[in-house]
């Protein structure tokens, strides 16, 4: 059942419930107030007639059709139980205790001859007066009164009905909506997104929508920039590689020159770089998805240890390079790999860009402002100013960088990575010469 018709059908059973109950307590008001009036009008016709008639011979001149014109009927009662007139009448135990003084009036209903019965204490002593009155006029208004209620009652439900499939059409309109656009993204892939109308919750629920949309296909643009660079990256160290291995299988052919020692020396090492850049390429980019992926990592890591272990490695991969080092204790909650690989990644362009024997700065300070920097400052040429809006990006190489080993992933690592913990990176120019890398993270100073 779709929830257009859950609403259309709720709405008609709430009014249908509401117009049956309000149809039954009108019923009942109007049927008691008719009961009431009617008992009324003969108790006031008996107190007439009974200051009239003194006796029974006064009861019997009366001609019938007088009766008949006010659509009752007399009788008189004694106390004995016998009918001193009007014998048509059925007369029961509670007009004889009238007639015997036992109870001021008395009122029923004669169920076999459709009447209501009255009976009050006539003038002669042990004498009751009994007056009756048919119950078809009340029972007829009744039921024209019950078929205009059922009649109202089947008309609101049915406006109801219309009244909800209207509701229910105007108010799923924008769910609608979204379901076709699922359907058309589940079948065209274009993340596109759906027009807002309105300031409700359906209006809101739009606009999250339209936020997963925009997320998804930004994801979908990194994910594909990604396999685009990465694809071009590879193509020129595989290419090389696979040019050195073929040049290799070729001289081992009978009808083909030899190749000197040394040659095969300088293409065997070639071969090995290649290996090893290839290979610290596909680790980069590995690296890369893995920071695209929405991980959330929440551990107490203490900042000094990870750059202390950062600098350790660094140390190993550079050891022409002197690190000079400054540590404030900082702690925050975050991913200790991951700031660890950004760290290094800071340190090895560092090393990379400084001359033999050169020495980098590294310092981790707080700022004052709920966050600590980190700080790696190298010796070498720096980095141009036309370069330095674009080296936290993918894949992009300087110049000067082209020309040394590095896929140009590494400072983009670093940069997600600070996003991953809320923090950022700088990179300036140092007046002295060299470069400057500022990773500045939120957290609190370690006790």
């Amino acid at each position: 059942m779709s929830v257009r018709t859950r609403v259309t059908g709720l709405a008609a059973v709430c009014v249908g419930t509401t117009v049956a109950l309000v149809s039954l307590a009108g019923f009942f008001t109007v049927r008691s107030s008719l009961y009431d009036q009617l008992d009324t009008t003969l108790l006031q016709r008996a107190d007439s007639l009974r200051s009239t008639l003194a006796s029974a011979a006064q009861l019997g001149g009366i001609p019938e059709g007088f009766f008949s014109a006010a659509d009752i009927r007399v009788g008189l009662l004694d106390g004995n139980g016998q009918y001193a007139a009007g014998g048509d009448l059925a007369m029961g135990p509670d007009e004889l205790a009238v007639a015997r003084g036992e109870r001021p009036q008395s009122l029923r209903t004669d169920r076999v001859r459709d009447l209501r019965v009255a009976a009050v204490p006539a003038g002669p002593p042990g004498t009751a007066l009994v007056v009756a009155q048919k119950l078809s006029g009340t029972r007829t208004t009744l039921d024209r009164l019950g078929l205009v209620f059922t009649l109202v009652g089947g008309a609101g439900v049915l406006l109801a009905a219309a009244a909800g499939t209207a509701v229910a059409q105007a108010g799923l309109r924008p769910v609608q909506r979204l379901t076709e656009a699922t359907e058309r993204i589940a079948r065209t892939g274009e993340l596109q997104p759906i027009a807002i109308s309105g300031d409700d919750e359906l209006a809101r629920l739009t606009a999250s929508f339209n936020s997963m949309l925009s997320a998804l296909a930004e994801s979908q643009e990194r994910q594909r920039r990604l396999v685009a660079d990465a694809g071009h990256e590879l193509r020129t160290p595989l290419t090389s590689l696979r040019t050195n291995l073929e040049l290799l299988a070729a001289s081992d052919r009978p009808d083909a020159p030899s190749l000197s020692d040394q040659d095969r020396k300088e293409i065997s090492a070639d071969v090995r770089a290649q290996v090893e850049e290839l290979s610290t390429l596909v680790g980069d980019i590995v690296e890369l998805a893995r920071e695209d992926a929405p991980q959330v990592v929440h551990e107490p890591v203490e900042l000094p240890e990870v750059v202390e272990r950062a600098l350790a490695r660094a140390a190993r991969r550079a050891p022409g390079v002197h690190f000079e080092v400054h540590l404030a204790p900082w702690s925050l909650l975050g991913d200790a790999n991951a700031l660890e690989r950004a760290v290094l990644n800071l340190l090895d362009n560092a090393a990379k860009w400084s001359p033999a024997a050169a020495t980098v700065t590294v310092a981790l300070a707080p700022t004052g402002r709920g966050t600590a920097t980190v700080e790696v400052a190298d010796t070498g040429p720096g980095i141009a100013e036309a370069d330095l809006p674009y080296i936290f990006e993918r894949f992009y190489r300087s110049s000067d960088a082209r020309t040394l080993p590095g896929s140009g992933l590494g400072l983009a690592i670093v940069a997600q990575v600070a996003a991953r913990h809320g923090g950022t990176v700088q990179a300036s120019r140092r007046p002295s010469g060299g470069t400057l890398m500022t990773l500045e993270l939120p957290g609190r100073p370690s006790t």
